[in-house]
């Protein structure tokens, strides 16, 4: 491709120019004289786009007045030396790269997120030459390449349907527990693991001797039933391909926008996201989820009813978090899609889909994509980053996404402060989990087979924190051996298999779903950062080698050509290389219950005139089913209503703080205090 390289640079005092109304007046703004660093152009950067995080001081002179719209879009910035730069380049779009959501626009600028823009120009420029440029400009902070992100598995190959000899397992319950009565829960052995997935034959349609499970590699369901099946107040967001929102065995377990309607043009609650009833289409920029195109898998679907799949409803599959079988009992699922037929977004909005995860009320955030390991060998695979450093000066915008989720996401009077980020290792049978996955503030998840061995395919040892059930049909020489899940209809099915570290990757995020949802239950508090370590000491009793101790042999693409290429897996190359271990929800909710410390009701504050909501019930033990009475000591400063005795209304009438006591049916009260001001500036 030809380039068009930039003309030679302005004499500096053109590029010092002041970004201030009044661009004539000439002032330095890196006044601490440090440039934005940049680096070489990456393999696999998007020609003719750049993100670029202006300094603070520069955007406070030209961003007045511009930010009443959610998305400003256009060609310059108001400040001379930047719109130079801009000019030159032949600019399309300036674009802030996150929407203004007045719920959420403080923390967003004092986070530095509002900052970021994206910048488009003629693909025929030369991208270096342009980001050089950009670093130049003591506006500039930060600059970074784009690029598309990428799957952990392969778009168009779509999950496996349930064969004759499936359904000969699902009939027959021989892998099956009493708590719900889904059938498919018989074939999640990833949930409740018998020893007995298979017992309709040894061998497969090949004439080749089946692998066998064994008993007890799972994450340990049945015995964390019996204490919490999952909890509404907990949402997952599922970063993926779109989630099938109405599929029959997950649209109860939908999170629900209520303030929009699906697909609308109108962005009803002013969160800057039009139509976004169920999550948002990040690839289409669109409140439709789109799941059944050309090239999807299904995948988003998949992963969502590992998670949450409705219990006890009599359908096809159980979710490890998915509730009771009564009303409104499970975690629930938002649709952050960023995958969509054979593409997926750019870096700045996979960005956007974090922040819109955590601002919308999501705590555990299910990322099955990432890029390759840093020590991939296999043919058409570029490795990807191979330390944190890297990664960190590399992908800028997508480390403070990250950061703002798990730092900003629940609430300091909610089950969690901060949010719990979870990402597939990758498939390339690689010693090093992939980016951004690898990083130590995440939980990177290697894949097991049925009979506890590492999954052929899974990434293993740096990086990797814990390991959960994926499946390796390859070894097993089965499908039943892969992880049985949601679908979009294929072929009038609404369930099939799929496996990989992607599959595993949910069956962790479920887990920490239904230990915040015990959380609730016991009304426990507990700081993100915490709660993570919670998780990864929360394994199971046998250690992933007592599983793996001969020569593994497997058979590479047997599901498309057969047992023609016979590979080993070593014992010793995996020893102490999967991360903690097997993750068990039994022992997550038994660590839950001595740790934390008590959700109590909190404080609460509102301007004169103005009003808020509380529910009560996420403050008391068994609150779901008591009722409550909030009584106030100086009425004159604020008054306290409710219609039902469970969503309450506190209306502030003076500026001044008085003490108020909530009580409940049983008997118990707690203590807090208002505060009323004249205007919500402290916020």
């Amino acid at each position: 491709m030809k380039k068009i390289y930039l003309l030679p640079l302005l004499a500096l005092g053109l590029f010092v120019a002041s970004c201030s109304d009044n661009s004539i007046v000439a002032e330095l703004n890196d006044s601490d004289g440090k440039l934005a660093p940049v680096i070489d152009v990456p393999v696999g950067a998007k020609q003719g786009e750049l993100l670029i995080k202006f300094k603070a001081s520069t955007l406070a002179a030209t961003e007045p007045g511009q930010l009443k719209s959610a998305r400003i879009n256009r060609t310059a910035l108001g400040c001379l030396a930047v719109d130079t730069v801009l000019t030159r380049i032949g600019t399309s779009k300036l674009e802030r790269v996150f929407p203004v959501d007045q719920r959420t626009e403080a923390l967003t600028q004092e986070t530095g997120l509002s900052q970021w823009y994206v910048v488009r120009f003629d693909e025929n420029t030369d991208l270096q030459q342009v980001a050089n440029s950009f670093a130049a400009r003591g506006e500039v902070e930060k600059v970074q390449y784009s690029r598309t992100i990428q799957r952990s598995y392969q778009p168009g190959i779509r999950a496996t349907s349930p064969g004759a000899a499936t359904q000969a397992a699902l009939d027959g319950s021989n892998n099956t527990t009493a708590f719900f009565n889904d059938p498919g829960l018989a074939a999640q052995w990833g949930y409740v693991n018998k020893g007995r997935l298979l017992p309709y034959g040894t061998l497969n349609s090949f004439g080749e001797q089946i692998v066998q499970a064994v008993q007890g590699v799972d994450v340990g369901c049945e015995q964390a039933w019996e204490l919490c099946t999952g909890d509404p107040s907990v949402i997952v967001a599922v970063m993926d391909e779109g989630v099938m929102w109405n599929h029959p065995d997950l649209k109860a377990n939908m999170w629900v926008n209520e303030g929009e309607v699906y697909g609308s043009d109108e962005d009803a609650d002013g969160n800057g996201y039009a139509g976004d009833r169920y999550g948002y289409n990040f690839v289409d920029d669109i409140g439709i989820i789109s799941f059944n195109g050309t090239y999807d898998t299904g995948h988003g679907t998949h992963v969502a009813g590992t998670i949450a799949a409705v219990n006890g409803n009599g359908l096809g599959v159980s979710g490890i978090a998915g509730g009771d079988g009564t009303a409104n009992s499970g975690v629930k699922i938002m649709s952050c899609q960023v995958f969509a037929g054979a593409g997926g977004v750019s870096m700045y909005e996979e960005a956007k889909a974090i922040k819109y995860a955590a601002d919308n009320g999501a705590v555990v955030l299910q990322c099955s994509w990432g890029y390759n390991s840093g020590l991939a060998n296999m043919l058409m695979y570029t490795p990807g980053f191979t330390e944190d450093g890297d990664w960190v000066d590399g992908a800028p915008l997508e480390k403070e996404a990250m950061d703002y989720f798990i730092h900003n996401a629940g609430s300091p009077n909610g089950v969690i402060d901060g949010g719990i980020v979870v990402f597939a290792a990758g498939n390339e049978y690689a010693a090093m989990a992939g980016y951004p996955g690898a990083y130590p503030d995440y939980i990177s998840v290697a894949a097991v087979a049925a009979d506890g061995t590492p999954s052929s395919y899974s990434n293993y040892a740096a990086g990797v924190r814990i390991a959960a059930p994926g499946g390796d049909s390859e070894y097993h020489k089965c499908d039943e051996g892969k992880i049985y899940s949601t679908i979009p209809p294929l072929d009038g099915e609404y369930y099939g298999f799929m496996e990989g570290t992607s599959m595993a990757c949910p069956h962790v995020s479920g887990v920490v779903a239904l230990g915040l949802s015990y959380a609730s239950k016991l009304q426990k508090h507990f700081r993100a950062a915490d709660f993570r370590q919670l998780v990864l000491q929360s394994v199971s009793d046998a250690s992933l080698e007592s599983y793996f101790q001969d020569t593994k042999t497997y058979y590479s693409n047997y599901a498309y050509y057969g047992s023609v290429s016979p590979m080993q897996m070593e014992p010793a190359n995996y020893a102490g290389e999967m991360g903690s271990g097997l993750i068990n929800a039994y022992k997550l909710l038994k660590a839950v219950e001595g740790a934390g410390v008590e959700l109590r009701v909190p404080n609460m504050f509102v301007s004169v005139n103005e009003q808020t909501t509380i529910n009560y019930a996420r403050f008391f033990a068994d609150g779901k089913n008591l009722t409550f009475d909030c009584t106030i000591e100086d009425t004159s400063v604020a008054t306290m209503s409710s219609s039902d005795q469970l969503n309450f209304t506190l209306t502030g009438l003076k500026s001044g703080s008085t003490k108020a006591t909530v009580t409940a049916s049983n008997g118990t009260s707690q203590e807090f205090y208002i505060t009323v001001r004249k205007t919500d500036g402290w916020l």
